[in-house]
């Protein structure tokens, strides 16, 4: 076992990242011994992983993260870093190492003040690991203020600190940012890798594995989630039923209020896990009394979290939807496929009555139609449309052709 393996369908990635790991050990021994430092070394400052959705690039920096606060006794004798075991790799992996600092966007943006503390905290030494790590999971959504404070800190970064920015693509982060840093693009896994990891790694049945994986294309925490979520499941099936059930105006509505109200319920059922747990451990960390009762000077801190909290759960309500939406899409996906005569397995096996139903009724041109209305629907949720509004607006069409 190792820090990598988690990373699906990723080998030339990991042996980079691998590689790395060594040099930047390489560099922390000799700092520590006096030395002078390898003449050649393939670690640097600041990296931007970048991938479609579900090919892992989140996955990939937090497992270089742990490899980099390997503290395994065997690489001192030649060993690779990220074991996978020790203190410094499984606290990196599960996110309580102190010297590796994650940033995800709580609402649709990385705000200048979500970036304050940690831009500050990269130009300190690192406390008890090897290095400083500084992650950051959504970099596409660094507004211009904060991605302006990233850009100073990666332009003359602290010693040890190694700064970990994560983007669907690379032309999501400001080209300041993006030419300081060294680039790794991670592909989507394929189904068959994706269902093998399934297996070994959920115990998950293999035909039941292959049909998530197929479903979602590669996308690995989606594929992961199907399998193990009856809800995930069942939601995705109402979801592949909505194409059948447009036949007036009542029903586009109706579908269309039915879709924002489940992803609203996805989030609010999320929200109240996250919630009650930050809530509580914020008053025991501030000193809270019996009863729960905060000690005096704390309500700013407590309106603080509650409003973080509320953006979060714009962004997850907003997030679910689009999940949904990306269901839809590869349903419209299939039924192209099946009108061209296409060779192309189909994502939606499941639902291969519904598919060569619409494939037998409508033309291509009105599937292409259907998909630009749901890439139009995505759009306008970017651009902070109400929900209910934007999703009607996409039924409607949908309706149409």
């Amino acid at each position: 076992m190792s820090v990598w393996d988690d990373l699906v369908g990723q080998e030339r990635v990991s042996e980079q990242l691998g590689a790395a790991a060594r040099d930047a050990d390489a560099l922390v021994t000799a700092a520590a011994a006096d030395a002078p430092p390898p003449e050649a070394s393939k670690m640097t400052h600041a990296w931007l992983f970048t991938g479609p959705p579900g090919a892992g690039r989140n996955q990939a920096a937090r497992a270089f993260a742990a490899a980099l606060q390997c503290v395994s006794p065997d690489r001192a004798l030649g060993g690779a870093p990220g074991c996978g075991f020790c203190d410094g790799c499984h606290t990196a992996l599960v996110g309580t190492h102190a010297d590796v600092t994650t940033v995800a966007a709580v609402g649709t943006q990385i705000l200048a003040d979500d970036m304050r503390d940690t831009v500050r905290k990269s130009f300190t030494s690192p406390a008890n690991g090897r290095w400083q790590v500084i992650l950051v999971e959504d970099a596409e959504r660094l507004n211009e203020k904060s991605a302006n404070a990233v850009l100073k800190a990666v332009e003359e970064p602290a010693p040890r600190t190694v700064w970990l920015l994560c983007a669907p693509s690379i032309e999501d982060v400001l080209p300041t940012i993006r030419s300081r840093c060294r680039h790794l693009n991670l592909s989507t896994p394929s189904v068959d890798a994706v269902a093998d990891m399934l297996v070994r790694r959920e115990g998950i049945e293999p035909e039941v594995a292959t049909a998530v994986s197929r479903a979602t294309q590669g996308h690995v925490d989606r594929a992961r989630r199907l399998a193990t979520d009856p809800a995930a499941r069942e939601r995705r099936a109402a979801v592949l039923k909505l194409p059948l059930r447009l036949g007036d105006v009542g029903g586009c509505l109706k579908a269309a209020q039915e879709l924002v109200d489940a992803a609203a319920e996805d989030a609010k059922q999320l929200a109240e896990e996250m919630d009650g747990k930050e809530t509580e451990e914020l008053k025991a960390a501030m000193g809270a009394g019996q009863g729960g009762r905060m000690p005096r000077g704390t309500a700013g801190v407590m309106k603080e979290l509650e409003d973080k909290q509320k953006r979060r759960r714009t962004r997850t309500q907003r997030d679910s939807l689009d999940l949904a939406l990306t269901d839809l899409t590869a349903f419209y996906r299939d039924v192209l496929a099946l009108q061209l005569g296409s060779r192309v397995a189909l994502a939606n096996i499941d639902a291969e009555d519904a598919l060569e139903r619409l494939a037998r009724d409508s033309a291509p041109e009105s599937t292409l139609r259907r998909i630009e209305a749901i890439a139009a629907c995505r759009d306008a949720l970017d651009r902070n449309v109400a929900p209910l509004l934007a999703v009607e607006a996409m039924t409607m069409a949908l309706r149409a052709g």
